[in-house]
């Protein structure tokens, strides 16, 4: 839309505070989500996770964080999807959180780690059984001649496996995206925008306010 330039525009002020520069990324990730939770009517783990092919070639899509803390931003998915066989030929990853209801956004960009069997399966384990089924009779991101096609395969694992225990499927685990670097941006009236980068120097953070 077309912004309004007026004398009164010049010098717009606004009650949201600056982004704190002495705050630790970490922290600072988590006090936001929490805000998101209670402000976000759905999904505010939503991310988007950007890949990249061997040859550099880009793809995004959106996923579930479904775990933090100082080892990096957990998610889980079929390795022989497309963004699984990206992150094997090109270990590293951009993630984006958007969250609208509160003009904010957090920028992470590092190296992929596959978490431990151990994760893996606790959180496999935590998922309802449909999607445990789910992920046993889907060939994620491979051509499907006809939905007919997976709904049988559903069914038939849900008459193997019955209401006994669905063992994760080798082929799906989870990766840890270790940050190098945090953008932390909120909007301002005006597009005059707050930025601020955090970009690890060894076991330090080199932390700068940017230009909107």
């Amino acid at each position: 839309m077309p912004e309004t330039d007026t004398a009164a525009a010049s010098f717009p002020s606004t009650d949201q505070p600056l982004i704190d520069l002495r705050a630790d990324p970490f922290t600072l990730f988590e006090a936001w989500m929490q805000e998101a939770e209670k402000a976000e009517p759905n999904d505010p783990n939503a991310m988007v996770l950007a890949t990249a092919n061997a040859e550099g070639r880009p793809s995004a899509r959106i996923v579930l964080l479904k775990g933090f803390d100082r080892r990096g931003f957990v998610f889980y998915t079929n390795m022989f999807s497309r963004k699984g066989r990206e992150l094997e030929a090109n270990p590293h990853a951009a993630l984006l959180f958007h969250w609208k209801s509160l003009r904010r956004q957090i920028r992470i960009e590092g190296d992929i780690f596959p978490v431990s069997d151990e994760e893996a399966d606790a959180y496999f384990a935590s998922r309802s059984r449909i999607s445990r089924l789910g992920a046993i009779a889907s060939n994620q991101s491979r051509p499907l001649a006809d939905r007919a096609i997976f709904e049988k395969r559903l069914k038939d694992a849900e008459e193997e496996f019955g209401e006994g225990p669905i063992p994760r499927p080798e082929n799906w685990s989870g990766y840890r995206v270790t940050p190098q670097h945090f953008e932390f941006w909120q909007e301002r009236p005006y597009r005059l925008h707050d930025r601020a980068i955090w970009e690890r120097q060894g076991n330090e953070w080199d932390v700068t306010r940017l230009y909107p």
